[in-house]
């Protein structure tokens, strides 16, 4: 859960930017990294939401195709070795150029691990302070205005460790900054990319967000009643590719600290949402998945959240917020600091 205040989730994931390039080489990807086996067996719903859009969602015609759920290459560049530190991102330097849910999740759970991430807006339209507030624990926020202020985001690339991104596929190329430039201008460089419809076919260079993605993936269908259509609660797609979105970080680091050089992962709403409907959704032998018993029609069974919620005083005022899910053996218990206001740091890095 977030805050306590009124959010709105029907905002885009995903800057409007230009629309995806063509005449593109197309790198060699590996999938490889997906929880559980993949099925033989489409799920009905999967097959119906192909009416609705779901087919050029998929990519191609035909039997419906899964979006892997991330793909990642290796780069290359000089070895970008971080001290040892307390903490899994202790001394990494993270740029997060996303905004509203998925991204912005992600990154906060860098920031939870130590990460410096610096959160980097345009200066319109200004973010939900709401959003800001639940999404930005731990992170700093500073706005930049590409035009007059490009210098200022090329020094912060220059040291940077991680971009993570949520633009559509192409939308940052124009600006000198898309995964392949980036890393040849920064070697051992770790670019993350999210965007809503994954990275091939036709729906591949639209907006979109998590409500559309569910209905475009078969979700609607599946959690429908009757003639209605149904949906995940608090934006499934949304938190759970972000969650994915920092162990992708995670992982690459991983790899840089291990092999040196750098690395590129992309994920999608599509992926996690193929994940759920053609994985998540069955057993080891491909039989439905009950659900938890409820405690009758139109009930829910009784909850305490005490226990996983937290109180601090905030740059938003009293903040009532979720703790973190991340549970190890020496897990920080909350974030280092409140969320910022908008705008409220300086574009820059702090001291290693």
């Amino acid at each position: 859960c977030g805050p306590t205040r009124t959010t709105r989730t029907t905002a885009p994931g995903c800057w409007p930017r230009p629309a995806c390039p063509t005449g593109a080489t197309t790198p060699r990807w590996s999938s490889g990294w997906r929880p559980g086996s993949p099925r033989d067996r489409p799920r009905p719903p999967r097959r119906r939401c192909h009416a609705a859009g779901g087919r050029a969602g998929a990519g191609r015609p035909g039997p419906p195709e899964r979006h892997p759920l991330a793909e990642w290459r290796a780069a290359g560049g000089a070895r970008a070795p971080l001290p040892a530190a307390g903490l899994p991102a202790a001394g990494v330097r993270v740029l997060d150029l996303t905004r509203v849910i998925a991204g912005p999740v992600g990154t906060r759970v860098l920031a939870l691990l130590g990460a410096d991430v610096l959160r980097v807006d345009p200066p319109e339209p200004a973010e939900d302070d709401d959003f800001l507030a639940d999404t930005g624990l731990g992170k700093r926020s500073a706005v930049l205005d590409l035009a007059r202020d490009r210098r200022l985001l090329d020094d912060l690339l220059e040291t940077a460790d991680v971009v993570v991104t949520g633009y559509r596929p192409g939308a940052l190329d124009r600006y000198g900054l898309a995964p392949d430039a980036l890393l040849d201008r920064r070697p051992g460089l770790v670019v993350a990319q999210l965007c809503a419809w994954g990275w091939t076919g036709p729906w591949a260079g639209r907006r979109g967000f998590d409500s559309l993605v569910q209905a475009g993936s078969g979700i609607a269908v599946a959690e429908g009643d009757g003639d209605r259509p149904g949906a995940l609660p608090v934006q499934a797609l949304d938190h759970g590719t972000g969650y994915l979105l920092a162990a992708a970080v995670l992982r690459a680091l991983t790899g840089r600290q291990r092999d040196g050089g750098g690395r590129h992962v992309r994920l999608s709403l599509a992926g996690t949402a193929s994940w759920l409907v053609n994985d998540l959704a069955a057993g080891a032998d491909g039989s439905e998945v009950d659900g938890p018993a409820a405690g009758g029609a139109g009930q829910e069974p009784a909850h305490d959240p005490s226990a996983w919620v937290a109180e601090r005083d905030s740059p938003h005022g009293l903040l009532r917020h979720a703790l973190p899910p991340v549970r190890y053996a020496g897990a920080p218990a909350t974030w280092s600091r409140p969320a910022s206001r908008w705008d409220a740091d300086r574009p820059e890095w702090v001291d290693r």
